[in-house]
């Protein structure tokens, strides 16, 4: 059961919104998460898929079929949807049976198969009730259901988990990863929460204006971004313009850094890159070596429990750093295996 796009192209009538030359492909038990900004693209990747929206050019396979100008119905998707879309007068099972139902299957055989597909997700007990005696987290567990019940050849989640609580999305994801696992479906993920995405997909799609700028693993995204528009996306991080002074050596507006710079040649322009976790606090008032010692004054402190996000003000420019430690912090020290040199802005 695999999914692909290939070179595919669609414009929204009247605009030059869309998506451009789109090649991505979700093997089977594969999950594959589409994150970017809003308009970048990524909920009509979904629609393409889906049979909402027919390409301009390109195509779209299930399973090696050429479906790009089939409907909806005939492409046999699970579509989970970020509103549930549960029908409010039908018990849980009659939900979960309704694609079995316009399928013409048999009143007892539909609801033998949607009971055991509630049980899957944890909602067997529940097939009885209507939606209404449900939580936003159990709503969303029955909506799963309803998608997995007719054996579909992918699964489809559009921000499935935007409209529950912190803590409940949590665990939903958790529940999404492990039935997606399970069934071994190949299934694609829209979402603008980063951290949903980085903890329960195989592989990150990131997408700007319509365009595909990185795809890679989970590590690969936050630890080896493309450009610093990933980096910047994807994560906290610090951004400076550099130039490479000498070898192992960069000079940013912050100050001289000490780094791997092979592949680059002095003068050349860089972005330097630096994760806040990477950057270290320094309680040595006079290094040996001044290069990527930094001190300045706190801009910001923010108490996130396990962690500190701190601002440093210093000469020409902000270090943003995380620490688990208490003390205060006026300096740092940024390792040299630390730093990543992307391409210029």
């Amino acid at each position: 059961m695999t999914l692909r796009y290939e070179a595919v192209n669609y414009t929204y009538p009247g605009t030059t919104t869309g998506v451009f030359d789109i090649s991505l492909e979700i093997g089977r038990g594969e999950l594959l998460a589409i994150i970017g900004a809003s308009g970048s693209g990524k909920s009509t990747l979904l629609k393409l898929l889906a049979g909402f929206v027919m390409p301009a050019s390109g195509r779209v396979l299930v399973e090696g079929r050429d479906v790009s100008s089939l409907p909806p119905e005939a492409r046999r998707l699970g579509v989970v949807f970020q509103n549930y879309a549960l029908f409010p007068h039908m018990r849980l099972w009659e939900n979960v049976a309704y694609p079995l139902k316009v399928r013409g299957m048999a009143k007892a055989e539909r609801r033998a198969r949607a009971v055991d597909v509630l049980g899957r997700v944890g909602m067997g007990s529940r097939s009885d009730d209507l939606p209404a005696a449900l939580s936003g987290g159990q709503q969303q567990r029955v909506a799963l259901a309803r998608a997995l019940v007719f054996e579909p050849r992918g699964l489809l989640l559009d921000e499935p988990l935007s409209a529950l609580d912190a803590g409940l999305r949590v665990e939903m994801r958790d529940e999404i990863l492990r039935v997606q696992r399970a069934s071994g479906i190949a299934t694609l993920l829209v979402t603008h929460d980063q951290e949903e995405a980085l903890s329960i997909a195989d592989k990150v799609a990131v997408m700007r204006d319509g365009r595909l700028v990185q795809l890679g693993t989970p590590r690969e995204l936050y630890e080896t971004p493309a450009n610093a528009y990933v980096a910047g996306f994807v994560g906290q991080s610090n951004l400076w313009k550099g130039r490479v002074a000498a070898a192992g050596l960069v000079e940013t507006d912050i100050g001289p850094l000490r780094c791997d710079t092979s592949g680059h040649q002095p003068g050349d322009a860089v972005t330097v890159f630096v994760r806040p976790e990477r950057i270290v606090p320094a309680f040595d008032s006079n290094p040996s070596d001044t290069a990527s010692h930094f001190s300045g004054s706190v801009a910001a402190d923010r108490y996130l429990g396990p962690i500190r996000r701190i601002d440093l003000t210093v000469p020409g420019g902000l270090v943003r750093l995380e620490t688990h430690l208490r003390d205060a912090v006026t300096s740092v020290r940024v390792p040299a295996d630390a730093v990543r040199l992307l391409p210029a802005n």
